[in-house]
């Protein structure tokens, strides 16, 4: 029997307030399936994009995570809390002196030093997980958590406007940050703030694209949970965003679902496969996504991860 419950990939604008798993719950009710999980999580006080996978479409949630993000940001300069963000109060504040000193030109050397690969400490409060177990639940038990620096890479970070309100101690910078997966935006926020000696955290942030996956094609969580769901993103679809594509026929289709390995003359691949020199593709066919397959060194197709579907 046809599996009839929702498959496919949802881009959802998170609104404020909600965390990463309270939106899942709600597309849960809303979808009436258990099977959803998100590509990414986005923190409370964070708006916009969020990628969830339904059904099927959980198995694609490990390759949507890995790939680049773009987010609109406001970095409050003057202050900081202990989670780097507004979700906390303000514990330490800049003399205003040292506020004073600090001009656009400051603010964009310190900028310009956190663009490019560089090595990141992430929050304390962040959901890395140490020694099995989250870190901001560590800091919330009360024990001192120190991570460890990361290499990510901020491929844009561009002022958009500066606000000096040095009457009321502080300076709002808007921002907008093209960066790889794991790059924690508030940590840039604290980071310029150490480099100017005037402390600093995040106010505002917003997800504006995850992949290919932008804020315009996001749905809104409707307060009523029993209006209409929406159409999901078919798997081949969503598939077709960060992976070459090779199309199979129905036979060929079966031995990669049986794990078998299917040689390079027995397949055609559409022309970004050959041009983006990754060695993982998605193998569709008649329009259904076969399964994630990985190119070998002789030309054949070996299944990673591969998608039950109906063949004729």
């Amino acid at each position: 029997m046809s599996d009839t419950s929702p498959q496919g990939v949802l881009v959802c604008d998170k609104p404020q307030g909600l965390s990463s798993h309270g939106v899942v719950s709600r597309i849960r009710r809303w979808f009436g399936t258990k099977k959803v999980g998100h590509a990414g999580t986005l923190d409370p006080m964070a708006t916009g994009v969020l990628v969830l996978g339904l059904g099927r479409g959980t198995k694609l949630l490990t390759y949507i995570t890995g790939v680049s993000k773009t987010y609109f940001a406001t970095i409050r300069l003057g202050s900081s809390t202990p989670t780097d963000d507004a979700d906390s109060e303000p514990d330490r504040f800049a003399d205003p002196s040292d506020l004073a000193r600090v001009d656009a030109a400051s603010i964009e050397a310190a900028v310009a030093k956190l663009r490019g690969p560089i090595d990141q400490v992430p929050s304390a409060v962040s959901a890395i997980k140490v020694d099995g177990k989250r870190s901001y639940a560590r800091v919330r038990a009360g024990e001192d958590v120190e991570l460890k620096a990361r290499r990510v890479e901020v491929s844009e970070f561009q002022i958009i406007d500066i606000r000096f309100s040095s009457a009321d101690g502080h300076i709002d910078v808007d921002v907008e940050v093209d960066c790889s997966s794991g790059t924690y935006v508030r940590a840039l926020a604290r980071d310029i703030g150490t480099d100017l000696g005037i402390f600093g955290h995040l106010t505002a942030l917003r997800r504006t694209r995850v992949g290919d996956f932008h804020i315009d094609q996001a749905v809104t969580l409707p307060e009523d949970l029993d209006v209409p769901a929406p159409t999901l993103i078919s798997l081949a679809e969503a598939a077709r965003t960060f992976l070459p594509v090779v199309t199979v026929d129905a036979d060929r289709a079966r031995a990669l679902m049986q794990g078998k390995t299917v040689a390079v003359g027995d397949w055609h691949a559409g022309p970004s496969a050959g041009d983006s020199g990754n060695r993982e593709v998605a193998v569709v066919c008649d329009d259904a996504l076969v399964s994630v397959a990985e190119v070998r060194r002789n030309g054949g197709l070996k299944s990673l991860t591969a998608f039950a579907i109906d063949l004729a």
